[in-house]
């Protein structure tokens, strides 16, 4: 545990820091899942995968993803809407 005031700012921000990111990547990897569960039914892919790239982009808008995974996550969404539609 520190014992200098800013080292425990730094810890509590950091923290917060941690529990943000962990909303944001929960909440993108349920997006991802629920169009992978369209893509494999019969549901509404195409908005499920707009939903699912929309949340890449605010992942990656915010840091918690790198912008070359980002590209990644929404080629690969992209080739599931792709493959259902046809």
């Amino acid at each position: 545990m520190p014992n200098i005031k800013s080292a425990k700012k730094r810890v509590k921000v950091i923290e917060t820091k941690t529990l943000r990111n962990k909303m944001i990547r929960s909440d993108l990897k349920t997006a991802i899942k629920k169009a992978e569960a369209e893509a494999a039914g019969s549901g509404d892919v195409k908005g499920a995968v707009v939903a699912a790239v929309k949340k890449v982009d605010k992942a990656c808008a915010k840091g918690v993803m790198h912008k070359n995974k980002a590209a990644r996550k929404k080629s690969q969404l992209a080739k599931l809407a792709n493959k259902a539609n046809a």
